[in-house]
C-alpha cells in the first residue's frame, strides 16, 4: 500500500512521528514471514515482558530476516514495482467488477478478496481454478463466518495483463457454473 509501498500509513499519508505503534506483516509484502510492530523503546520494552504474544514466542529467523530485508532493498532500487502492482490490481479490480464478482472492499491493496459466501463452492471453485492452472487458495468457515467465504487472490509484479484477464474470466466463468 501507499505510493511507495510503505504500507497504510503511507497510504492514508499520516505523519510517522503521530503514530505510538506501528505493527505490519512480512509475509504478505516482503516475501517473508511473521511481522513486527514498532513505537519507542519504552513501548516496546514494555510489550517484550507483558504482550502474552511475545512472552511465549520467538524472534524472527535469520532467513526470514533476510528475506524481508532483501524484499525491501528491492523496493527502495526499484520503486517502479509498486507502480506496476498498483496498475495490475486496479485491473483485477475493475474486470471483475465489470463480471459482477464480488470484490468486498479491498481499499487499494493487491490482495484481493472474491466472496463467494458458500463454504462448499468456495471449496470448489478453488479446485476448478486449479485444475485451470490458477493457484488461489480458499478462505473458509471458520476463519470466516460462512456468508464471507471467499477466494483470496495476491496479484504480484510478476503477474502479466493477461494472466489478470484470463484469471478473472476464469473465476466468472467458474464461479457461473456453480
Amino acid at each position: 500500500m501507499g505510493k511507495t509501498g510503505r504500507g497504510l500509513g503511507e497510504h492514508a499519508e499520516i505523519a510517522r512521528s503521530g503514530v505510538d505503534l506501528w505493527m505490519g506483516t512480512l509475509s504478505k509484502s516482503l516475501a517473508s514471514c511473521g511481522g513486527y510492530i514498532a513505537g519507542s523503546a519504552e513501548l516496546i520494552e514494555y510489550l517484550k515482558y507483558t504482550a502474552p504474544g511475545f512472552v511465549y514466542s520467538v524472534g524472527i529467523s535469520p532467513p526470514n530476516a533476510a528475506t524481508a530485508l532483501a524484499a525491501l532493498t528491492v523496493l527502495q532500487r526499484e520503486p517502479q514495482r509498486v507502480a506496476r502492482l498498483h496498475e495490475l490490481s486496479s485491473l483485477f479490480l475493475r474486470l471483475a467488477r465489470e463480471r459482477g464478482l464480488n470484490t468486498g472492499a479491498p481499499a487499494g491493496t493487491p490482495v484481493i478478496p472474491i466472496i463467494v459466501g458458500n463454504s462448499v463452492n468456495c471449496l470448489l471453485l478453488s479446485r476448478a481454478l486449479f485444475r485451470r492452472g490458477i493457484s488461489v487458495q480458499p478462505i473458509i468457515h471458520p476463519a470466516v463466518p460462512e456468508h464471507a467465504t471467499r477466494l483470496r487472490l495476491f496479484i504480484t509484479t510478476n503477474h502479466t495483463e493477461s494472466q489478470v484477464r484470463n484469471t478473472v474470466d476464469a473465476i466468472a466463468e467458474e464461479l457461473a457454473k456453480l
